[in-house]
């Protein structure tokens, strides 16, 4: 994966990371809502962050100390 190739897939993660909030956000305001659809959303949105982490240091080049 070049450069432009990671950008790019750590914006599709960014967005989805967004949908997923507001998803979550949406699920607590129903009343009754699904408790276990919303701790899967929560761990799907923390898979993300740690995938964005991932590419966004494929971004930092190495240094030799």
């Amino acid at each position: 994966m070049d450069e432009a190739d990671i950008r790019a897939r750590i914006e599709i993660l960014r967005r989805d990371h967004r949908d997923l909030d507001a998803a979550i956000e949406a699920l607590r305001q129903m009343p009754n809502s699904d408790q276990i659809q919303l701790q899967r959303f929560k761990k799907r949105k923390l898979r993300l962050r740690d995938e964005i982490a991932a590419f966004e240091d494929m971004l930092i080049p190495d240094i030799i100390a």
